[in-house]
């Protein structure tokens, strides 16, 4: 089953808990002290720039006479939309900017170009799934309630089809996320009126998003409403597979742990920190790719801090990964196309019962509990007595590695012969 106990999974003890929670917290009050004009000035650009980019694409995708300027149109236009979903909306949906007091770039007033109400999605995102990450059962994000992503998830006869369902949530992410946003805000909802009034006001925003794509937009330009009506629907598509990629890399590839309800009793900041850091994974980026993801390959900082401004994770990145050194914790990175095909691998993989699966519920890649390292002669809080170094988690793991590897091989020779 999935982790439990999240201290002894970790190899930490009590008093090792609440030292890295004071180096963790100790960052958080560097930013928040640290903020100033050139954090406002960073998300005012940002905004401006985007604008300026929607714009340049339309004026291409309608004016244009040739195939190249509609291409190079449609590509802007699918950047524009990705930058305002990603590094605009998500980011200032958190609260990240609240501390400027501007009323247009605040969380409460921010609607972004999804066909989901930004208040709903505020609630399914912020509450219920970064409070509880990667809680089987509780976390509403864990699989988007069609994906089967962890072992402690119940196989069901339709997870055979969730390679498809996959794809088909890639191409209209969206969709499925205003859906989702729906269903989690109306299991806290004590009334059939109040479950009404939110599923209307999911309708008026499917109105008002898609007149402006789908009407609006093709109706300012004319005779050439086909080309601009065709470029707006590949632009959306392009921003759901690109949002659909960048998220399921920070929550699903190897290394971002599931845990069970258990987990959730009794938890402490602490033990929050610390799941938050096992619950999430990076992938690595250079400016342009980290602003087009909305930072979001900065995962584990962005759980840690969701509400600290995106362009400050890059320096918060490098202190916490050095705390993981300091406490011998894992800091899962990897390129953006191997955490990718290690998402998509799991997907495939759990699409089948467990009975088909070689590894257990509590040492797999995508599934594994503090029950792995039963035979383990590493203990929680244990020292190097030569050096007074933590050895925790990620030695265990490393050590570990070389008999993983033997296994792999010999499954990848038993495959061979039998195909």
């Amino acid at each position: 089953m999935a982790i439990t106990n999240v201290a002894e999974y970790a190899h930490l003890s009590a008093a090792d808990l609440e030292a890295l929670a004071t180096e963790l917290d100790a960052i958080r009050r560097d930013v928040e002290n640290s903020r100033g004009a050139d954090d406002a000035a960073y998300i005012q650009r940002a905004i401006v720039f985007q604008r300026c980019l929607d714009l340049v694409a339309r004026a291409l995708i309608g004016g244009s006479r040739s195939r190249a300027g509609l291409a190079v149109g449609t590509l802007a236009l699918a950047a524009a939309k990705s930058i305002e979903n990603m590094e605009l909306a998500h980011n200032i949906g958190h609260g990240q900017w609240d501390w400027m007091n501007d009323p247009e770039i605040h969380s409460t007033t921010w609607e972004w170009d999804m066909v989901g109400p930004s208040s709903q999605w505020r609630y399914s995102h912020n509450y219920r799934h970064h409070v509880f990450t990667n809680v089987v059962g509780v976390d509403d994000d864990l699989g988007y309630g069609v994906l089967r992503v962890a072992r402690d998830q119940q196989w069901k006869p339709s997870n055979l089809l969730q390679p498809l369902r996959h794809l088909l949530l890639a191409v209209t992410f969206e969709w499925g996320i205003a859906l989702h946003d729906l269903y989690s805000e109306q299991d806290r909802s004590e009334t059939d009126a109040q479950k009404s009034a939110q599923t209307r006001r999911l309708l008026r925003k499917i109105v008002r998003q898609a007149g402006k794509d789908y009407l609006l937009w093709p109706a300012l330009c004319g005779r050439h409403w086909k080309q601009v009506l065709f470029a707006n629907a590949l632009a959306n598509l392009f921003r759901n597979l690109w949002a659909y990629t960048v998220i399921c890399c920070g929550h699903f590839a190897d290394g971002a742990e599931k845990f069970t309800p258990h987990a959730l009793e009794g938890e402490t900041k602490p033990q929050w920190y610390l799941r938050q850091m096992l619950g999430s994974a990076n992938f690595r980026a250079g400016r342009v790719m980290a602003f087009m993801s909305g930072n979001l390959c900065y995962q584990i900082e962005h759980h840690l801090y969701p509400d600290l401004p995106s362009n400050r994770y890059a320096q918060i990145a490098r202190r916490v990964e050095t705390i993981c050194t300091k406490y011998d914790l894992p800091y899962t990175t990897g390129s953006l196309a191997r955490q990718y095909l290690l998402t998509v691998r799991t997907i495939v993989k759990l699409a089948l019962p467990d009975r088909f699966l070689h590894a257990t519920c509590d040492d797999a890649p995508e599934t594994s509990s503090e029950k792995k390292f039963v035979n383990s002669a590493q203990r929680p809080g244990l020292r190097d007595n030569r050096n007074e170094a933590l050895r925790g988690l990620a030695s265990t793991i490393g050590k570990r590695k070389p008999h993983q590897r033997r296994v792999a091989r010999r499954r990848w020779q038993l495959a061979a012969v039998i195909s």
